[in-house]
This record gives C-alpha cells, sequence and structure tokens, in this order.
C-alpha cells in the first residue's frame, strides 16, 4: 500500500470494495472509519463477503464520530476538562448557543467556556465541536493524540471522505504528517451529509477534497498522492447513464460503464405523471425523491435521495425538483451545489434503466420517452 492516497472516486466505481482488499492484503492493525452508520454495516458486510464471512482480528470498522470519540478526545479530554465525556448529541446547526440579542441573532459560548462551547448539560460533546475538540487536545499535548493513534494504527482508510468538512479536515492533515499510511476514497460529486457546518475550512467544505490537499496539505511538500484514475468508471450503470451523470459534474473526468449487462427495458426515461402506477407495476423500480413532501406511490421501494447515496438498484424513478428539470431540459442552467449533488446521486444508483417523472416530456438527446 502506497503511502498517503486520495483516491477520487466516481458513483459505482466499487470504492467501498477496493477499499476493503486492500485492507485484507496489508499486515499491521488496520482502521476503516468512515461518516454514517449504514455505510459502516456496508463496509462490514463486504469484508465478510471477501473473506470466507469472517472480519479479520486486525481490521476494526467504526464511524468517524466514533473513532474520534474513543481515539480523540476521550484518552486527553483532562486537557480541556474535569468532567467525563458522556457520549455525543448529534446537531445539525451550530451548537453551544447562549442567548439571542436584541437583534434576533444567536450569541455562542465563547471557546474559553469549555463545558458550555463543547458539551451540553448532560456532558454530552457536541458533534460540531467534536474534531475540533480533538484538534485542541493535540495541540495541548503537543502532538500526542496524534502520536498515539498513529501508534495503534499502521494504516487508516478513511471512506466517503466527502462527507468530512471543518476541523475534519484539519485532522486529516495531522494524520498525513504521522507515522501511518492515510488513504482517502470519495466521490466529491456525492455530498449529501456533512459531518458538521464550520467556518473552518469553508472554502473546502463542498467535496473540496482535492483543492484541500493540494493548497493546505500538500503547500510546502506532496505528502498525499491524488489518484484520479483507478476509481474513474463505473461497475454499477449503463453508459446511457452513465453519459447524463456526467454532464452533472462536466469538470470531473467523464466516467464510463465497465460491465456489458443488458435488459429489455434500459437507458433513461421520462414518465409522465398518468403512467406512474403502469411504470411501477410494470419494472418495480425505487423511487427516489427530494424530501417526505414528494407525493409518491406508498405501495412500492421508496428512499430520500440522500438515502440513497451507496446503493444499487436495477431500476430506479426519480421524482425530480423543478430546478432539476429546468437542467435537464438544458444543462447550461446553473443548479446549486447541494442540488447538483442530489441529482447525481439519483441518477448513478440504478444498473439498468431510470425513469423521470416529468409530464412535459421534451425531446432531449439520450432521454426515451416512456409509453405504456
Amino acid at each position: 500500500m502506497n503511502k498517503n492516497q486520495f483516491l477520487m472516486a466516481s458513483a459505482g466505481a466499487g470504492k467501498t470494495t477496493h477499499l476493503v482488499k486492500l485492507a485484507l492484503q496489508t499486515e499491521g492493525n488496520i482502521l476503516i472509519t468512515t461518516f454514517t452508520e449504514e455505510n459502516q454495516e456496508e463496509i462490514l458486510k463486504k469484508i465478510k463477503e471477501l473473506n470466507n464471512g469472517i472480519t479479520p482480528f486486525n481490521i476494526t470498522v467504526q464511524t468517524w464520530f466514533s473513532f474520534l470519540i474513543q481515539h480523540g478526545a476521550k484518552p486527553y479530554q483532562g486537557c480541556l476538562t474535569e468532567e467525563d465525556i458522556l457520549g455525543m448529541q448529534l446537531v445539525n446547526s451550530p451548537s453551544g448557543l447562549n442567548y439571542i440579542n436584541k437583534f434576533n441573532r444567536p450569541v455562542y459560548y465563547a471557546e474559553t467556556n469549555i463545558e458550555n462551547h463543547y458539551f451540553n448539560k448532560n456532558n454530552q460533546i457536541y458533534s460540531d465541536k467534536l474534531a475540533k475538540f480533538v484538534v485542541k487536545c493535540n495541540t495541548l499535548t503537543k502532538n500526542a493524540v496524534i502520536d498515539r493513534i498513529s501508534n495503534i494504527y499502521s494504516h487508516i482508510l478513511i471512506d466517503e471522505v466527502q462527507d468530512l468538512a471543518g476541523y475534519d479536515l484539519e485532522i486529516i492533515k495531522l494524520l498525513f504528517n504521522s507515522y501511518s499510511t492515510i488513504i482517502l476514497a470519495g466521490d466529491p460529486r456525492q455530498v449529501t451529509y456533512l459531518t458538521h457546518f464550520s467556518t473552518k475550512n469553508k472554502k473546502y467544505q463542498n467535496g473540496n477534497i482535492k483543492l484541500f490537499i493540494e493548497e493546505i496539505c500538500n503547500k510546502k511538500k506532496e505528502i498525499c498522492n491524488i489518484n484520479e484514475n483507478t476509481l474513474k468508471d463505473s461497475w454499477r450503470n449503463s453508459q446511457e447513464i452513465c453519459d447524463l451523470a456526467n454532464k452533472v459534474f462536466p469538470n470531473f473526468p467523464p466516467s464510463k460503464c465497465l460491465h456489458n449487462k443488458v435488459s429489455e427495458h434500459q437507458g433513461i426515461y421520462f414518465v409522465q405523471k398518468k403512467d406512474i402506477s403502469m411504470y411501477l407495476k410494470t419494472y418495480n423500480p425505487v423511487q427516489l425523491r427530494d424530501s417526505l413532501k414528494s407525493k409518491v406511490n406508498a405501495n412500492f421501494s421508496v428512499l430520500n435521495f440522500g438515502a440513497s447515496k451507496g446503493k444499487t438498484f436495477d431500476r430506479v424513478l426519480i421524482y425530480p425538483t423543478a430546478d432539476m428539470i429546468k437542467w435537464i431540459k438544458d444543462n447550461s442552467t446553473p443548479l446549486k451545489f447541494k442540488t447538483q449533488c442530489k441529482l447525481y446521486v439519483a441518477l448513478t444508483r440504478a444498473i439498468y434503466s431510470v425513469g423521470i417523472v416529468c409530464d412535459e416530456s421534451p425531446n432531449i438527446s439520450g432521454i426515451k420517452k416512456y409509453h405504456p
């Protein structure tokens, strides 16, 4: 295994399989970490699939937050607080609110107020402050936190790295300079979740991990190799799907189909609302939607765009947002980054066919019209 790599992947490229194979072929204590519990389960499942149902004793798989609490925060918590850390509170907005001022703006506890800045009243550390806490402990102990992690794990593999933000990127930078080999893998086009929203490293928040490595980590010397070729193409999607997905992020290397699976119903189709029931009955696609507000057929499988990330289906039926439809009709129409990611994720879930709910059914090259 080469020293420090960022494997920039495309959807369906076999990223998780690639990481697991690397881990199974490598000696030493290995950590594989990822953001969500769902992806943690996928990694464990893949290890057993490739290793006769057994997870080797030298491979640990855990979520990013669990890793930071166990190996980053708890061993050196005494640097910043006399209280024990009693778990973590997951937050989806800035934590540590002190009060709302007369201008109706939030005022947060200062960093110097350790107990209220980092923790809730139950001594649970806020998820958006966890990485920051670890970095502060590492600074106060003169790199003891990172040294300890490096002594435990010879290799650290970070999957779905595009989901990391803020101080999490600082931890990656510190790990790059440790004795451990660090392998990052992720698709910057699939940022549907973030570990937290922070002003720290905000420039690199929206999937800009490559730029972070180039501008910050490799500024003085190359400490991480950026590999854009190994996981560039798709083992999942048909070529018709790859072609449309490539247009969502035209500045990335185009992905091509690596398999030769064929089906009677293959490609991309516009499906009018009046034909949805028949389409579902005929092809049984998984319905993909933006949110619970999107009206779907409750008798068939359904997932939100973000929840579908990492999954593979034979067919999907997408309920697009108005902005997505505008882009599909005219690819020069600008899309917000978050909308781009959701559309890319939705398009790339299927092996054979993608249905797109659209009453207009415009004439678009590469997209057929469904007729019952």
